[in-house]
């Protein structure tokens, strides 16, 4: 199975090298991964399945919305520079 999972992520890295992905975050996923989900079921265990243990202290909160907008801000960037290309008019 481990031999597999490797080859399997060594295509998935493969493909982000060829396609200009940066290679950080593949690592850090697949590092932080298992002890992040461990951390959240030991989370939701403890808290017998209520999703309120993640938004019960402020600092806590604030780090998941920073953690979303980070995660949207890629995608909204592009967006938001194609629609500008678009409306400009070239010149030439």
């Amino acid at each position: 199975f481990d031999v597999w999972l490797m080859l399997a992520f060594g295509v998935v890295g493969y493909v982000f090298k060829k396609l200009d992905y940066p290679m950080a975050p593949l690592v850090l996923a697949l590092v932080l991964g298992d002890r992040t989900e461990e951390a959240a079921r030991q989370a939701l265990i403890g808290s017998e399945g209520d999703l309120n243990v993640f938004f019960a202290n402020g600092l806590v909160t604030s780090l998941i919305l920073l953690a979303f907008a980070l995660l949207l801000w890629g995608p909204i960037s592009d967006l938001v520079a194609r629609l500008r290309r678009k409306a400009v008019p070239q010149m030439g």
